[in-house]
C-alpha cells in the first residue's frame, strides 16, 4: 500500500497550494533526528529541491572544526578543503595504528634488544638474574630470574621445547603479542616440565607428535619468556642452574641430535626493548609486516596499516609532508596513553573504591574482551597494558591460587598526585602477605617504563631477597621511598630521583584467597612532611 502521506510528497504535480500546506506541515507539524523542522533547511527545499529534504543530509557551504575551516559549493569542496579532509584522514590512520598495532612494535623491539646482546636464534637464551636497572626493559621485575629467547618458526620448522620441572610460570606470545601457551604451574605440564611442540603458521603436525603438548602459532617470530624463583637464601644459583642443565630448544627435525645451548647473562647489560615514541616506531612496526605472512593481521587492521603506507612486499617511503603527520600522529598517541598510565579513566581497574592501586589487565580479560565480547574490546585497558607492560597470558588474570602472580600498580599517592622523585613517601604492607611464595615491590620510570635507575641497581624490595627488612611490631612494614632514606630506615628505603616522577609495581607470587577477595589489602603510599 502506497502512503497517502508520501503519495502527497512525490506528486510533482500538486498545486501549488498543496505543496505549500504540505511544507508548512513538515515545518510547523513534525520534527526528527535528520532536521524536517529546521527553517534553514525548509528555505533550501523550496528554493532548490522539488521535494522535502532532511537537513541532516545536506553540508553547509562552510563548516568549522578542530581540523578547520571546510568550505563547499552547493557540498563540493575546495581545494584547501580537499587538502585538509586527506591530511586529517591520515593524521587518524596514523593515530589508530599506533595505538591498535602497538603491541606488534613492542615485541619486536623485545626481539632486536635480545639480538643486541647475542640472542639471535633458538639455540640463545638470556638469562636475567636479576634483572637490574641497566636494560630498558618494560616493567621487568627485579626478583625472579627470567630465561627469555626468540624462535623464527619459518626457519626452524616445528619447534620442540623442553621444561625442565621445577620452573616458574613461562608464556609463549606471537608477533602480535598475542597468547600461544603457558608452561610451567599454569601451563599443561603443571610445574611437572614436559615437552612442547610449537607450530608455525605453515607446518603440519607431525605424525608422531604423541608425547608433546603441541600448539600452534599464527606468526614465525615468537617469544618464550620463562621464570624462575629465588632461593629461600634469596640467590638466583639454583635457578640458574635448572635453565642451564633442563631448557632446551630444537627443531623436531633435529630431535635426535640437537644442537647445544647457549645461556648469555643478560641481567646486567646496557640494551634496549622499548619501541619508539617517534615516526621511527612505523619503520619497527613495517618490520614486522614485512617479516610475519600476511594473515597474522585480518584484513581490517590490515587495511588500517596500508593506508598510511605499511604493505607487506611494498616499501616504506612516506613522503616528507606524509612523514610530518605521522609523527604529530604518534605525539598525539603518546599523549593519550600518558594520560591513562598513572591515573585510568577506566574505573573498573582500580581494587578498591577511594584507593589509588589499579590492575594493568583492565576488565579481567587477557583479550581485554567487554563483557565476554559483547561490549567488544576494551581498547583503553589494551592500549594501557602495551604501553607500559609486557608477557599476555591468561595466568595473569585468573584467580589462580597459589600459583601465578597478581599485580598491582600505583602512580599516585594517597592524595591522588604523582610520585614524585623530590619528595618522601611511607608505604605500609599489613602483616600476612597473601602470598604462599613472596611478595615485592618495584620502582619504575615514568618516561622509560622501566627500573628506576639510581643508585641502587635495584630499585625494589622483596620478602625473599632482603631478608634485613624492619618489621613493625605488628607485623606490618614500612617502605620508605625518596632522594634519601629516612634517619635509621636505609634497610626499607628505595631510592627515587629528584626532578623525575616515579611509579611502583606491588607483586604477589603464589597468590592466595584473601588476596582475592580483598580481605587483606594494599595501603596508599602517604607522602611524609
Amino acid at each position: 500500500m502506497i502512503n497517502p502521506f508520501t503519495q502527497v510528497i512525490c506528486n510533482r504535480r500538486a498545486s501549488s497550494v498543496i505543496a505549500g500546506i504540505v511544507i508548512s506541515t513538515l515545518v510547523n507539524g513534525l520534527s526528527s533526528p535528520m532536521g524536517f523542522a529546521e527553517t534553514t533547511a525548509s528555505k533550501k527545499v523550496s528554493q532548490n529541491f522539488t521535494t522535502p529534504i532532511p537537513s541532516g543530509i545536506l553540508t553547509p557551504d562552510t563548516v568549522k572544526t578542530s581540523a578547520g575551516t571546510f568550505r563547499f559549493f552547493d557540498g563540493m569542496p575546495d581545494g584547501e578543503t580537499v587538502r585538509k579532509s586527506f591530511e586529517n584522514l591520515k593524521f587518524i590512520r596514523g593515530y589508530e595504528t599506533f595505538l591498535t598495532l602497538m603491541p606488534a612494535a613492542s615485541i619486536e623491539m623485545l626481539r632486536h634488544g635480545h639480538a643486541e646482546v647475542g640472542v639471535d636464534n633458538h639455540t640463545k637464551v638470556a638469562l636475567m638474574a636479576p634483572l637490574n636497572s641497566n636494560p630498558l626493559f618494560l616493567t621487568g621485575n627485579t626478583d625472579t630470574v627470567y630465561g627469555s629467547t626468540f624462535f623464527n618458526l619459518k626457519k626452524t620448522g616445528p619447534l620442540v621445547i623442553e621444561i625442565p620441572a621445577g620452573l616458574g610460570p613461562g608464556t609463549i606470545n606471537d608477533a602480535f603479542f598475542r597468547f600461544v601457551a603457558d608452561t610451567g604451574a599454569p601451563g599443561p605440564d603443571k610445574g611437572k616440565g614436559g615437552k612442547y611442540l610449537i607450530l608455525g603458521p605453515d607446518d603440519s603436525e607431525p605424525s608422531h607428535a604423541g608425547g608433546y603438548f603441541v600448539f600452534r602459532s599464527p606468526t614465525y617470530s615468537n617469544w618464550l619468556i620463562l621464570r624462575a624463583f629465588l632461593d629461600s637464601n634469596g640467590k638466583p644459583d639454583q635457578a640458574i642452574a635448572n635453565y642451564e642443565n633442563g631448557l632446551r630448544l630444537y627443531p623436531y627435525s633435529q630431535r635426535d641430535n640437537p644442537a647445544q645451548m647457549i645461556f648469555i647473562q643478560a641481567g646486567e647489560k646496557v640494551f634496549n626493548t622499548v619501541h619508539a615514541n617517534n615516526f621511527e616506531f612505523f619503520n619497527e612496526l613495517n618490520t614486522v609486516i614485512q617479516r610475519e605472512p600476511v594473515a597474522f593481521l585480518d584484513p581490517e587492521l590490515r587495511g588500517l596499516a596500508s593506508a598510511i603506507g605499511l604493505e607487506k612486499g611494498k616499501s616504506f617511503s612516506p613522503s616528507p609532508e606524509d612523514k610530518k603527520i605521522l609523527e604529530e600522529a604518534i605525539q598525539v598517541g603518546v599523549a593519550y596513553v600518558r594520560s591513562d598510565m598513572g591515573k585510568p579513566r577506566n574505573q573498573d581497574v582500580y581494587f578498591y573504591q577511594g584507593k589509588q592501586w589499579f590492575t594493568p589487565f583492565g576488565g579481567g580479560s587477557h583479550e581485554w574482551l567487554v563483557d565476554d565480547g559483547a561490549g567488544g574490546r576494551n581498547l583503553d585497558a589494551r592500549n594501557n597494558f602495551f604501553w607500559g607492560y609486557t608477557v599476555n597470558t591468561p595466568a595473569m588474570v585468573l584467580q589462580m591460587i597459589g600459583a601465578g602472580s597478581q599485580y598491582g600498580v600505583v602512580a599516585t599517592d594517597a592524595n591522588g598526585r604523582y610520585l614524585d622523585g623530590s619528595k618522601t613517601y611511607k608505604f605500609t604492607i599489613d602483616k600476612d602477605v597473601p602470598a604462599k611464595d613472596f611478595w615485592s615491590m618495584v620502582v619504575y620510570d615514568p618516561q622509560t617504563r622501566s627500573e628506576l635507575q639510581t643508585g641502587q641497581l635495584l630499585p625494589s624490595k622483596n620478602s625473599v631477597r632482603n631478608q634485613d627488612l624492619d618489621v613493625n611490631t605488628d607485623g606490618s612494614i614500612d617502605l620508605y621511598f625518596g632522594p634519601k632514606p629516612p634517619t635509621g630506615k636505609e634497610a626499607n628505603w628505595i631510592e627515587t630521583v629528584p626532578g623525575k616522577g616515579w611509579f611502583a609495581v606491588f607483586r604477589l607470587y603464589g597468590p592466595l584467597q584473601p588476596w582475592f577477595d580483598k580481605i587483606w589489602q594494599l595501603n596508599d603510599i602517604q607522602p611524609m612532611g
